[in-house]
């Protein structure tokens, strides 16, 4: 392919040897850019689009050298941060933790066993949220992904009325999304760019990121497969929460490592694909009565640590 021609190739159509019905099995595998290509190797990309080995290659090649080498100086991506904002949790000892709350612009993760409180940090920023600046909101709105019918109107609701704020509003202002299974989630986030426009989204909530994952692609056989998706899911998150400078919340499911013979055994699922994406990852644990313990186990700037706080009626407080 002449390099004049790989100038123009934007679109996957764009491509050799892509035309509207290789372009289709490219969409529905999750290959929506030159991005998502480039990254791929030949035989992962055949499997996954049903293409002939030959082709992917030809795609992939084509799709490498479409994509120019950007970069940004220092100074740039600094001026980028300095429109990052935080939302508050509700308590100030989890707040300090996450280096003073929930970040726009990055992924934090809460993962732990059942009713360890991840679900509730997240109704809980769904509130927190639309609250003023000077509160520890950004005055925006919500979107939840809900993966498991976990979200509860009438949580929000009383979570609302302990701010002081008119529930039926902070209602109105969370767009709900309900998942069927992990392509049906893929294609919802992959959509969202579309709400980002046209509403004030400051935050997004995914309860849970992996659930559906795990569901479908069940089996060692499978996992190559569920990591790929599960990769170019988060990227795209990251994407939306950068542009966008959103904050982005998923919670997270856990499973036992049997080759841990001494500690706390509890592990994420997702394995190294998610252990790279977040931002920040925090392991709950339940304590006694309302009691919560958090602990920072990643964050690119933060010390590992562990705080207490509570998750009563009122909500998250310390």
């Amino acid at each position: 392919m002449a390099k004049d021609d790989v100038k123009v190739a934007k679109e996957l159509e764009d491509l050799p040897g892509v035309g509207e019905a290789t372009a289709e099995k490219l969409r529905h595998a999750g290959f929506t850019s030159l991005e998502d290509l480039a990254s791929m190797v030949p035989h992962d990309l055949a499997e996954a689009a049903d293409i002939r080995p030959e082709l992917a290659k030809k795609i992939i090649d084509a799709a490498t050298d479409a994509l120019d080498i950007s970069y940004e100086t220092g100074l740039e991506i600094l001026k980028q941060r300095e429109v990052v904002t935080k939302i508050t949790t509700g308590s100030k000892k989890l707040d300090e933790l996450l280096g003073g709350g929930v970040e726009t612009q990055a992924l934090t993760e809460f993962f732990g066993k059942f009713s360890s409180g991840k679900s509730q940090v997240g109704f809980q920023l769904s509130v927190n949220v639309q609250l003023p600046p000077e509160k520890g909101g950004l005055e925006g709105k919500v979107a939840f992904i809900d993966t498991e019918s976990t979200f509860r109107p009438e949580r929000i609701k009383q979570l609302a009325e302990a701010k002081g704020l008119d529930p039926q509003q902070v209602l109105e202002n969370i767009f709900v999304m309900r998942v069927e299974n992990s392509d049906h989630q893929i294609l919802i986030v992959e959509k969202l760019e579309n709400l980002l426009k046209k509403e004030p989204i400051r935050l997004i909530v995914i309860d849970s990121l992996t659930s559906q994952f795990r569901a479908d692609y069940a089996g060692r056989g499978s996992l190559g497969e569920r990591q790929q998706k599960l990769n170019r899911h988060v990227h795209t998150l990251q994407r939306l929460a950068n542009k966008y400078n959103t904050a982005v919340y998923f919670t997270n499911q856990v499973m036992d490592n049997p080759g841990i013979l001494f500690g706390d055994p509890t592990i994420p699922i997702g394995g190294h694909v998610l252990a790279h994406a977040a931002t920040y990852r925090v392991y709950l644990r339940k304590s006694k009565e309302e009691k919560r313990i958090a602990r920072l186990v990643d964050s690119p700037s933060l010390p590992e640590r562990e705080v207490i706080f509570k998750v009563g009626a009122e909500g998250i407080k310390d």
